[in-house]
C-alpha cells in the first residue's frame, strides 16, 4: 500500500482568531466585562493584554474597525460551548403528528382521537386528521367532513384549523395548529358610530 504524502500546509484554525492572528492595523477593544476601551493600534491592543495576562479574542470580524475582546481565551470559548448548547436544548422541533380515523369510526373512539390530538397539541406538534375511504364509502365526504369538524371543534379551545378538510384521493385531511382562531365580529357587537 502506497503512503500517503506528507502535507506541508498548516491547518485550518477554527474559532475566532487570536493574539498574533489578527492581521489589521487598528481594532476596537471591549475589555473582559464588555466595556468600550476604545480604538487603537494593534500593538497597543496586544500589549494590554500581554500586560493583563490575558488574549486578545477578535469577536467581530466583518466590523470596521474589527472589535476585539481582552479576555482568557479558554473561558471565552467556554461560555460560546455553553451559550451554544443552551441554545440547542431550548430548540423545539415541531413535527406534524398523525391522527386516523375511518368514516365508520363509532364516537367514543372519535372522542379518544380528540384526546390524542389535544395531547399532541399540547406538546407543541401540529396535528392532521386524516380521514380514510374504503371501497364505496368515499361517494360519502360529508360524513368524513363532519368527523373532521367535530375533532376540530373538541381542541378549538387550544387549536386553529390551519388547513381546512382537503380530498386527495381515497383520503380526506384537515391540519390543526395549536393557538386560537380569531372570532368574526358580528355587526351587533360593534357600537354604531358616534355612539
Amino acid at each position: 500500500m502506497p503512503r500517503r504524502p506528507f502535507d506541508s500546509r498548516p491547518p485550518v484554525p477554527t474559532g475566532p482568531r487570536t493574539n498574533r492572528q489578527i492581521r489589521v492595523p487598528e481594532v476596537r477593544i471591549v475589555d473582559d466585562d464588555g466595556q468600550q476601551v476604545g480604538v487603537m493600534p494593534i500593538e497597543e491592543a496586544l500589549q494590554r493584554a500581554e500586560e493583563a495576562g490575558l488574549d486578545l479574542i477578535e469577536v467581530a470580524a466583518n466590523a470596521v474597525p474589527p472589535v476585539c475582546r481582552i479576555a482568557d481565551l479558554g473561558k471565552f470559548r467556554f461560555e460560546q460551548d455553553k451559550r451554544a448548547r443552551d441554545a440547542k436544548k431550548n430548540q423545539h422541533v415541531s413535527e406534524v403528528k398523525e391522527v386516523r380515523l375511518r368514516p365508520r369510526t363509532d364516537e367514543h373512539d372519535l372522542q379518544v382521537r380528540v384526546r390524542a390530538a389535544r395531547r399532541f397539541l399540547e406538546d407543541g406538534h401540529k396535528v392532521k386528521v386524516e380521514v380514510r375511504f374504503r371501497g364505496r364509502e368515499s361517494s360519502h365526504p360529508e360524513v368524513a367532513r363532519a368527523q373532521i369538524a367535530s375533532i376540530a371543534e373538541g381542541v378549538s379551545d387550544i387549536a386553529m384549523v390551519e388547513r381546512a378538510p382537503t380530498l386527495e384521493g381515497r383520503t380526506m385531511f384537515a391540519i390543526l395548529a395549536r393557538g386560537r382562531a380569531q372570532q368574526p365580529r358580528n355587526a351587533a357587537e360593534t357600537p354604531p358610530p358616534g355612539v
